[in-house]
């Protein structure tokens, strides 16, 4: 018996620069100079709920912020300058990306008003990120195994939609099914 896994359910598609955000206050204890108030909305989460994607801005002011999850933010609009634990400062701008680690704290300083996309992941044990690797590693490896060949199959078109994948590109238009 071949057992199927779920088709993603659908695409999200937003634009995280002119989304409505709502107030989203972080602790008081976090602000460190002046009234910093930020706003956000969740534009999508993963189906297993580990990840979601995070529309986030703030106006000027400085705080301590802390990660519980990791997170990489990439800067639409304004100006943040950033200080890590080792008190290296940072400037952050439209068109930069960030990573920041699950457990890790950081000075943000705003200067100007700042909009991000945030992609926020809730970190897994390694024995457990081990174990994924593994499992995608073996599914690659040995799809029908797993009966993953037949889902493989169905979203890419079929069975001569996935042989056609193993051929050399030089090969493929040839085999390729008449429009």
């Amino acid at each position: 018996m071949s057992r199927s896994l779920p088709l993603p359910r659908h695409v999200v598609i937003a634009n995280p620069a002119t989304v409505e955000l709502s107030p989203s206050p972080f602790p008081a204890e976090w602000v460190l100079d002046g009234t910093p108030q930020a706003q956000a909305t969740a534009m999508a989460h993963s189906q297993d709920g580990a990840m979601t994607v995070i529309a986030w801005s703030c106006t000027k002011g400085r705080f301590r912020w802390h990660y519980q999850v990791d997170e990489a933010a990439h800067i639409l609009a304004g100006e943040a300058f950033i200080t890590d634990q080792s008190g290296t400062e940072r400037r952050l701008g439209p068109g930069d990306t960030a990573f920041f680690a699950a457990g890790t704290s950081n000075v943000w300083l705003i200067t100007q008003d700042i909009r991000k996309v945030a992609v926020c992941h809730v970190a897994v044990p390694k024995v457990v990120g081990l174990g994924l690797r593994i499992w995608n590693r073996l599914c690659r490896i040995t799809p029908e195994a797993f009966g993953l060949d037949a889902v493989r199959a169905a979203s890419n078109g079929g069975p001569a939609a996935e042989e056609r994948a193993r051929m050399p590109q030089s090969h493929r238009a040839a085999a390729a099914p008449p429009a």
